[in-house]
């Protein structure tokens, strides 16, 4: 079976994208995922997504991780498939689609930026030198002074499969503020099993975790600064609930090609 693929990166995180509007991929298994993500053996990918076709929106995602798994939501995988859609004619520059947790807005603000409504954050819980909170996926944020040194690939993978976090493993995200409203992040990502170039949700985690500490002076429009590029969150906060939560970034169109299978 030959697959026709497009790969679209949002800031340095990278995907797989699929037209599955005619069902004709739905077979794909989890092997099969896995091997079309392998970076050695497949196209290499952070991630896969299949566009669906969907009664009460313009489109469905469905996102799997690199690792073959079926995922919940991805920020920037996101942003990309809307961008992918726009390419294609398939939606305007505003667009309503279907994801794991939900209906999402979103908007062409250019040729490679796209912004994306998020869900909104109440529960946020704070550990010992870490908060964990839910932007769509199950993120872990620890600030540090200085994340360049870190070995995040593996301090992430020990923090990723703690129970008391998420009994099914959480994301790892490791903060170094540089103002009130821009911060470094690095980003060591379940399903991946490795850091990526950056995150999406994680990056929504982090900017919304940095209000809740008292890190931002009250500032509400954020800027995360991942190794791959540039992220802006912006949101309201109202009695700790979060809400109009957007995440905008580059979402940009890498190659094309067919993969067989």
């Amino acid at each position: 079976m030959e697959i026709k693929f497009e790969k679209f990166q949002g800031a340095g995180n990278d995907f797989i994208i699929i037209d599955n509007r005619d069902s004709i991929y739905s077979y794909l298994n989890f092997e099969q995922i896995k091997t079309i993500c392998n970076r050695n053996l497949g196209v290499g990918s952070d991630g896969l997504i299949l566009l669906e076709s969907s009664i009460d929106s313009d489109f469905e995602m469905k996102y799997f991780n690199s690792d073959g798994t079926l995922s919940s939501l991805c920020g920037n995988g996101g942003r990309c498939i809307v961008a992918y859609a726009h390419k294609h004619g398939l939606i305007g520059i505003h667009t309503k689609f279907k994801a794991v947790d939900g209906f999402h807005e979103a908007q062409v603000i250019s040729n490679n930026q796209v912004r994306l409504k998020m869900n909104d954050i109440s529960n946020i819980m704070h550990f010992d030198k870490a908060l964990v909170l839910d932007s769509g996926s199950p993120h872990y944020v620890e600030f540090n002074n200085d994340i360049s040194k870190l070995n995040v690939k593996k301090l992430g993978r020990k923090i990723r499969k703690f129970e008391a976090f998420n009994p099914d493993g959480i994301n790892v995200n490791f903060i170094q503020k540089e103002n009130e409203k821009k911060f470094f992040i690095r980003t060591y990502e379940r399903g991946v099993e490795n850091e990526t170039l950056a995150c999406g949700t994680g990056a929504v985690a982090a900017a919304v975790g940095m209000h809740y500490l008292g890190k931002t002076a009250g500032e509400t429009k954020i800027e995360l600064l991942a190794l791959g590029g540039r992220l802006i969150v912006d949101f309201s906060c109202n009695n700790k609930i979060y809400e109009n939560i957007h995440l905008q970034g580059p979402a940009n169109y890498v190659f094309s090609g067919i993969f067989k299978i």
